[in-house]
């Protein structure tokens, strides 16, 4: 077993960090900047050698009602998840999912080439692929030893 160095500004960090998120509140903490909305929704982000993947779950959202902006390197994905209509004779014991707005903001690495991201919507999953620039890639160099 590892003995780990205890930092307790960290660990501050951490527990401020997790109480904002529970309380939908903006956070900047890791370059990510989240724009105020009603909720937010969970995304995946992944890597490739070609692309960066974005997965965002957002059910019961209407393709019409979302939004995918790129400006000044910034992602932005954002939406609106409507409230059921209220039933007569229907009354709620437990209402635990998130309505009204959304937004998430990502600052996009330098080597994403904007202009060819793809967007589909699919079973309340959105999903971005994020090409990068052919400068970007990664190139063989052989090394000659003599």
């Amino acid at each position: 077993m590892a003995l780990i160095k205890w930092e307790p500004l960290r660990e501050i960090e951490d527990m401020f960090d997790r109480y904002t998120k529970a309380m939908g509140w903006p956070s900047i903490r890791g370059q990510e900047l989240v724009a105020t909305g009603d909720w937010s929704p969970r995304v995946d982000i992944s890597e490739t050698d070609a692309e960066f993947t974005v997965k965002a779950e957002i059910p019961e959202v209407k393709k019409e009602d979302v939004k995918v902006t790129v400006e000044n390197g910034v992602l932005t994905i954002l939406g609106e998840r409507k409230q059921e209509n209220e039933e007569k004779g229907k009354k709620f014991h437990r209402v635990e999912r998130y309505y009204g707005s959304f937004v998430r903001s990502f600052t996009l690495p330098d080597n994403v080439d904007g202009a060819k991201i793809k967007a589909t919507f699919k079973d309340g999953m959105l999903n971005l692929q994020l090409p990068k620039t052919a400068e970007s890639k990664p190139k063989a160099i052989e090394v000659k030893v003599e």
